[in-house]
């Protein structure tokens, strides 16, 4: 998870897909995975590394799981579709937070996410032998999804693709994280993980987009405007 924390407009929180045209526009695509990813991933981490370096870790802990909860209570308050991504990153967060408040154990805390950064990347891979890989069951995070354009040959080359991808991102993530573990104090583990693995989150995005956008137009699913 990771820098002076910005909120966004409760109606940010989502952006519901009802009323849009079926074939969205790439900017409204864009919008909608930017607010997704600042939501889900990028306030938490500034969260956390903002209550670690001014107060302590079980503050840090339990500031970065509210955030999700909060947005999570937010969504269902107004009636929006949940998000995936967001869903995902309560899950793992709660499990995380329990554990190390009942045990005490920080250690624990940060090396968790190696682990599931391993047993994602697993999940990601075996998930490449069924009909839906992990990316196509997360896109109507994205797009406006129905079955006929999923079922699309060229769409599903690029769910298996982006998936296959996204399990090297997981592999290499939790590379990273266990090295800098053993390597580096506390406060630089956060600080460099972060930034190394928002980087690396931030290329895997945007090679995913790209590629998206190309099948998109060969199959003419983005409005023209």
């Amino acid at each position: 998870m990771t820098p002076i924390i910005t909120t966004l407009p409760p109606e940010s929180l989502d952006v519901p897909w009802a009323g849009m045209p079926h074939r969205p526009s790439l900017k409204a695509i864009t919008r909608r995975l930017a607010v997704t990813l600042w939501v889900a991933c990028i306030v938490p981490a500034l969260l956390f590394y903002v209550a670690l370096v001014t107060i302590n870790i079980s503050t840090a802990v339990v500031a970065a799981l509210a955030w999700t909860y909060a947005a999570i209570a937010w969504q269902w308050a107004t009636k929006r579709s949940l998000s995936g991504l967001l869903v995902l990153a309560v899950a793992v967060l709660t499990v995380r937070t329990v554990f190390t408040l009942s045990t005490g154990d920080t250690f624990v805390y940060f090396f968790q996410p190696i682990v599931s950064d391993g047993v994602v990347a697993v999940i990601f891979l075996v998930s490449l032998a069924t009909a839906r890989p992990v990316v196509a069951r997360l896109a109507a995070d994205f797009y406006p999804m129905d079955r006929d354009v999923a079922a699309r040959p060229r769409i599903r080359r690029l769910f298996w693709h982006l998936t296959l991808m996204w399990a090297f991102v997981g592999l290499a993530k939790g590379g990273l994280g266990l090295w800098l573990l053993q390597s580096q104090s506390l406060v630089d583990f956060v600080l460099i993980k972060n930034i190394s693995v928002i980087s690396m989150t931030l290329l895997a995005v945007v090679v995913t987009i790209w590629a998206s956008m190309l099948v998109a137009r060969k199959e003419g699913l983005l409005a023209t405007a």
